[in-house]
């Protein structure tokens, strides 16, 4: 799908309504107000790559505002990326502020109010996609957004120049490789989100359980796969003991058998909600991240999302946008 939108051949007075409304259409609503006195001028262009909505905005200064009254009027809630490509901004978000220069990398939470200022003409590139295909905690999230990612290192490093060549090549991927290339850009994502939560995760007072936690935490994530994996194992895998480990959980709110069932089921329902030219089997997907009894899986899937496994899928393949968040 190609959404071109632009204020061009407007008379003045209608252009910024109009630009308003081009944005809360084809993103989410929120309200734009203008740092010039000029008549307003904007080019909106967009595609859609499976779940993955890409869009370019070229635009006079401004300030987009989205508030707690926009988010009760969306439909869904999405992380976006934002990728600075001219001029300079900032972006900020649960009361922090990311600058923007061009080349500069940003991840906002629509489900949050924020502020994105454009001080200076300029073009961003927005990359949106549903929370829920990330598979990542709310916490790991927030404490990536409105930061400021390094340049050229890590997942940033990775991640930018992928998503600027799918900028430039968007229009040209039959419906079958835009929803691989969606599940590519979750995947990247994910991993950024997960680096860059470790690097920004809150001190405990100078504990030394902090290092050791995200140490457990890693492991964990590594062997979602194994059937065996239990609080037992894990503590003889880090040399600790079993009372031990549970204290490190005390602040995830949640014990870490809970926690490994949770992480177990968000890889579940990634997968399933994956779109491709072969579906793998309920089964096969429960096996694939752990789980031994497919009752036990089915019962556990119904509770934290509310449907079925195979339900689940169902809705995810035959609707623009996959299901709801547990």
């Amino acid at each position: 799908m190609n959404v071109a939108l632009t204020t061009a051949g407007l008379p003045d007075d209608d252009k910024l309504d109009y630009w308003n409304k081009a944005l809360t259409r084809t993103l989410v609503p929120q309200a734009v107000t203008p740092r010039v006195r000029t008549p307003f001028s904007g080019r909106l262009t967009s595609y859609r790559l499976g779940y993955l909505q890409v869009s370019t905005i070229e635009a006079d200064p401004q300030r987009m505002s989205r508030t707690d009254r926009h988010i009760a009027q969306s439909d869904g809630e999405f992380v976006s990326v934002g990728l600075q490509s001219s001029g300079r901004g900032a972006l900020a978000q649960n009361g922090r502020t990311a600058q923007l220069a061009p080349g500069g990398l940003v991840l906002y939470d629509t489900a949050r109010p924020y502020t994105l200022d454009q001080l200076e003409p300029f073009r961003l590139h927005v990359f949106q996609l549903p929370r829920r295909v990330l598979a990542m905690r709310e916490a790991e999230i927030h404490r990536v957004t409105a930061t400021e990612l390094p340049p050229d290192t890590g997942m940033t490093g990775m991640l930018t120049p992928f998503l600027t060549t799918l900028v430039t090549t968007a229009e040209q991927w039959s419906p079958r490789v835009g929803e691989q290339l969606a599940g590519t850009v979750s995947d990247l994502l994910a991993a950024l989100i997960g680096e860059q939560a470790a690097e920004h995760e809150p001190p405990d007072g100078g504990s030394a359980g902090r290092g050791m936690a995200r140490r457990v935490r890693g492991y964990v994530n590594d062997h979602l796969s194994d059937p065996g994996l239990s609080p037992q194992t894990v503590a003889a895998h880090h040399h600790i003991s079993v009372r031990y480990l549970h204290r490190l959980f005390e602040g995830e709110g949640m014990t870490i058998t809970r926690w490994i069932l949770q992480r177990r089921l968000e890889e579940c329902s990634r997968e399933l909600a994956r779109r491709g030219r072969v579906s793998p089997t309920v089964s096969s997907v429960a096996q694939r991240w752990g789980f031994v009894n497919a009752a036990h899986f089915s019962r556990a899937f119904r509770t934290a999302y509310g449907m079925s496994p195979r339900e689940w899928r169902s809705t995810a393949l035959t609707t623009d946008r996959p299901p709801g968040a547990p």
